[in-house]
């Protein structure tokens, strides 16, 4: 036990306050309350409100995490973002939110929030998993139990029916403008959470005012979010403490970049985000796809190789010489020809940062936290560079070899041991993918399974029968040989063409 004070608005340093004195009244209503968020939408937030002054305080809530919004509460809603890197001290504390709960029994003080006049946005941090996408449509899974529950009136329980619950209140109430801004790795984000949305108004009997209310009235952002924040360990709130002076339980250890490119299309108007370093452009898409494909497709690269390899960060995954010859061939062959670059962002510089960015020692961002969740990140990441290379008549090795070896954390064949880091790994899908595995006997068997029965990746790429196969021999050869064999040969088979 510490024996410092604890952090609250009595002990807190002024110097590491980011806005200074009362907490600005509530203008954003944000759902997600995790350590992203709380090192991004946050801090610029209260970036901008320092500079410009407004009523942007954020509520905000957490489907799950009730002891991270109790701790927060125990500080005064108050916490640290320290940055972790070599040469730096850096502790700032954002001081911007107005509320912090949790759990589903909140959820009918959400839906008040939203519906008063003075809250301007809504912002989601949820990660891909929370936005009910059905990868055979596309579009709303109205197959989910719980979106059948929150369609059937029940206390929401999903994300989509949470945000037009909110929606539907605010119709009854007053009928104001209000946007939806998604801060997840989705490509076209607002796109996609206007498309749930409406797909689940659609669904609700009665839907044409609501519909009539949302489609002049609720606007949905585009924007790119970009900085790697991992999870808060014990070592993290030392450091928090040390450079504070008072003991934080809840610190967010984030590395010092921070990106940010939004779409200006705030119906109700919104902090002055571009004095924070906000990047304002309509090519959001641009900036979009080349973090999803370059950042978070290589991401996932390093989490899966490294797990397989036994390595427990990011760092030490990265600085492994065939993972190092496998993530700069993914980047310039297979990822790099599918995309555009924003005017005046170099591709050989971009990429030359994130090197830098993944070899960050200090911050140690673990390949199991990279790797969870990889059933509604990979889809997002492979799928139209998969399709794209296919067409030029280019079988994309590593974007094959990434998929089995996604597999073989997630779901090994026949007692394959993938190792701790592996095994450490969360997936939703991870239950239906070893009921695949109880019924294969090799990675033909399994891979079948999940392109025919899945429903994880989109129904074009199922069709692609020389790059699924391509995944079932490589997953067999991780099986048989470990997977630097397997990019032994990915690599030989890449320097053909």
């Amino acid at each position: 036990m510490s024996e410092k004070s604890g952090l609250t608005r009595a002990t807190a340093p002024q110097s590491a306050l980011v806005v200074k004195g009362a907490t600005p009244k509530t203008g954003i209503v944000h759902l997600g309350l995790g350590n992203f968020h709380r090192a991004h939408l946050a801090v610029y937030t209260a970036k901008a409100v320092a500079a410009d002054g407004g009523d942007w305080g954020i509520f905000s809530y957490s489907f799950r995490s009730k002891t991270l919004a109790d701790a927060l509460n125990q500080q005064d809603l108050l916490y640290s973002v320290i940055d972790f890197a070599p040469n730096t001290n850096a502790a700032i504390i954002p001081a911007i939110h107005t509320a912090a709960i949790a759990g589903i029994d909140c959820v009918d003080e959400v839906i008040a929030e939203i519906a008063k006049p003075t809250t301007k946005i809504i912002s989601i941090t949820v990660t891909e998993a929370g936005y009910s996408i059905s990868q055979r449509t596309n579009g709303l899974d109205l197959d989910s139990p719980d979106i059948q529950s929150d369609l059937a009136g029940n206390p929401p329980k999903t994300l989509v029916g949470l945000i037009v619950r909110g929606l539907e209140a605010r119709l009854k109430e007053n009928a104001e403008p209000i946007s939806v801004m998604s801060c997840d790795n989705l490509s076209g984000n607002g796109d996609r959470t206007k498309r749930q949305v409406m797909g689940f108004i659609s669904a609700m009997p009665e839907s044409k005012p609501l519909m009539d209310y949302v489609s002049k009235n609720v606007s949905f952002p585009n924007s790119m979010v970009d900085r790697i924040v991992p999870g808060t360990e014990d070592r993290h709130i030392a450091l928090a403490e040390e450079r504070l002076g008072v003991h934080d339980t809840s610190p967010v250890p984030a590395e010092p970049f921070s990106m940010w490119a939004v779409e200006d299309n705030f119906i109700a108007g919104r902090p002055a985000w571009e004095k924070a370093g906000v990047i304002f452009t309509d090519r959001v898409e641009q900036f979009e796809v080349m973090k999803l494909r370059l950042l978070n497709g290589a991401h996932s690269l390093l989490a899966y190789f490294g797990a397989l390899d036994n390595q427990e960060t990011i760092p030490d995954s990265r600085f492994q010489p065939f993972i190092e010859k496998s993530l700069r061939t993914v980047l310039f062959h297979e990822y790099l020809p599918t995309l555009t670059m924003p005017t005046g962002l170099s591709a050989e510089s971009y990429i030359d940062q994130l090197f830098s960015r993944w070899s960050n020692t200090v911050l140690g961002d673990k390949t199991n936290r990279v790797g969870s969740d990889g059933s509604t990140k990979l889809p997002q990441r492979i799928t139209e560079p998969a399709i794209e290379l296919v067409k030029k008549g280019q079988v994309p090795e590593f974007l094959a070899l990434t998929v089995a070896a996604w597999l073989a954390c997630i779901a090994p064949l026949n007692g394959f041991d993938p190792g701790p880091h592996a095994r450490a790994m969360k997936d939703p899908a991870q239950p239906r993918l070893q009921e695949f595995t109880a019924r294969s006997t090799n990675g033909t068997e399994l891979v079948s399974l999940l392109f025919s029965e899945g429903n994880i990746f989109a129904p074009e790429l199922a069709k692609l029968n020389g790059f699924t196969a391509r995944i079932a021999e490589y997953l067999d050869q991780i099986l048989a040989s470990g997977i630097q064999s397997a990019a032994e040969t990915a690599l030989q088979r890449s320097d053909r063409l």
